[in-house]
């Protein structure tokens, strides 16, 4: 089903981490049978991942999926824990007694984190078969390595894409705090520009989760759309899973979700995971914040402009023959 390719070139073992020594790049093999309905032709790009994943790709492409799942998918620091606290609340009827009680990582399971994460010993398949239904599941894997069921159940699946500039900037951060990259900038932006980054390739990960955003199923949103008017994408996201609030409700969950209230939220701010993570990963004891600024544009204060000239004409050329195209 797939083919695995162990990456060993000088780039790549200077990107290697505590949180993730050595990698690989994932194809999946078998075609037969294609999340596409337009009739045009599919051939996935290999996903570069930590080697530990070998061990769980058919396990992962073979997860039972239910009707009534909820799925959340990003590339890696679009918004996703933003949009995992949006959904879980418009599907659970404002719960904010249980939201701000339960954390978000019990109440939404990141799929693969156990299958990829070097010094965790946690079976996240098992955490996230076992949830309590409607299941929240949120996962980072491009649409190729994601189980197959999902495009023969159709769950209900929210997509969000991020401008790759602003990725850049927020991703470095956390290889650094919560991977233990102690590698140089300049090496993990190459990596991002030649698709050798965890994850990887960035954009046709967004690409194929566009060319199925006129499905049913799925809600397709930017995390720029989320920040300019929270309260527009909030109707959208109530119309997609059969909702109705008032007002005054509606306002109160934009309240909730301010980068300002997530922050300070021990449900919502990843304190403990990124305490543990560091102490796993050796950077235990140094400052690190997992919802930094939360701002579009970030990229202007982080990046050269000769770096960011470079990003993008790779957004440009990756971009040509789809009608997609990144917010600003």
């Amino acid at each position: 089903m797939f083919s695995f390719k162990s990456l060993d070139s000088d780039l790549a073992k200077s990107l290697s981490c505590p949180g993730a020594p050595t990698f690989i790049e994932v194809q999946l093999e078998d075609l037969t049978e294609s999340p596409f309905t337009d009739g045009e032709s599919w051939n996935p790009t290999a996903c570069v991942l930590p080697a530990k994943y070998q061990q769980f790709a058919d396990k992962v492409r073979n997860f039972e999926v239910y009707e009534d799942d909820v799925w959340i998918i990003t590339f890696p620091k679009c918004g996703t824990t933003w949009t995992q606290e949006m959904v879980w609340l418009v599907d659970h009827d404002l719960d904010y007694s249980t939201a701000k009680r339960v954390n978000l990582n019990r109440r939404s399971v990141y799929l693969e984190i156990g299958c990829i994460a070097h010094n965790l010993p946690v079976d996240s398949l098992a955490n996230a078969a076992n949830l309590p239904r409607p299941r929240h599941i949120k996962s980072h894997l491009p649409l190729a390595l994601l189980p197959k069921q999902l495009w023969t159940v159709k769950p209900k699946l929210v997509y969000v894409s991020r401008n790759p500039k602003d990725v850049a900037v927020s991703y470095l951060h956390h290889y650094q705090m919560i991977m233990g990259y102690r590698g140089s900038k300049e090496n993990f932006l190459e990596g991002l520009l030649t698709d050798k980054i965890v994850y990887c390739p960035q954009i046709s990960h967004a690409l194929d989760f566009w060319r199925l955003h006129n499905e049913q199923n799925v809600l397709f949103l930017t995390y720029e759309q989320m920040k300019r008017d929270l309260r527009t994408v909030l109707e959208r996201v109530c119309g997609f899973f059969g909702k109705q609030y008032t007002n005054e409700q509606l306002d109160e969950l934009v309240y909730h979700l301010s980068f300002d209230q997530m922050k300070k939220n021990p449900a919502t701010n990843n304190v403990d995971m990124v305490a543990g993570a560091m102490q796993m990963n050796g950077r235990a004891g140094e400052k690190f914040k997992f919802m930094r600024k939360g701002e579009i544009g970030d990229h202007k204060t982080e990046l050269s402009a000769e770096t960011i000239a470079n990003f993008d004409k790779f957004i440009e050329r990756e971009l040509i023959g789809s009608d997609f195209r990144f917010d600003q």
